[in-house]
C-alpha cells in the first residue's frame, strides 16, 4: 500500500503506527525505508506510541496530550524522561516554580 502512495510523488507522508504488529525484520525494513525517504527530501510525520521508535526515527518530537501540544524537542534534547514528562502534562523541573 505504501508503494501505491509513493507512486503519487507526495511531498508529505503521514505514518500512523507504521510498525505496529509486524515482526522485527519487517520493522527494520520499514525504518530503513522511512529513513531513505526522509533523506530524499520527503517530509514525514511519524505518529507512534513506541517511544524507542520515536527517538530513533525523529529529527523533532512533538508531544501531545488530550489534543494539546505539550512540548517540542529537537533530536539532541529528546529523551524518554523529557517526552514522558511532557506526555504526563508535567512541567520540566527547570520550569517549575517560574511564573
Amino acid at each position: 500500500m505504501l508503494s501505491k502512495w509513493l507512486n503519487m510523488h507526495p511531498k508529505l507522508l503521514i505514518l500512523d503506527e507504521p510498525t505496529r504488529g509486524i515482526d522485527v525484520r519487517a520493522k527494520a525494513e520499514v525504518h530503513h525505508m522511512i529513513s531513505d525517504l526522509a533523506q530524499e527530501g520527503l517530509a514525514i510525520i511519524l505518529i507512534s506510541s513506541d517511544l524507542p521508535e520515536v527517538l530513533a526515527m525523529s529529527d523533532r518530537v512533538l508531544v501531545m496530550r488530550e489534543g494539546r501540544q505539550m512540548g517540542v524537542f529537537e533530536r539532541t534534547e529528546a529523551t524518554q524522561e523529557r517526552i514522558m514528562t511532557a506526555a504526563m502534562g508535567q512541567l520540566p523541573a527547570v520550569l517549575e516554580g517560574q511564573p
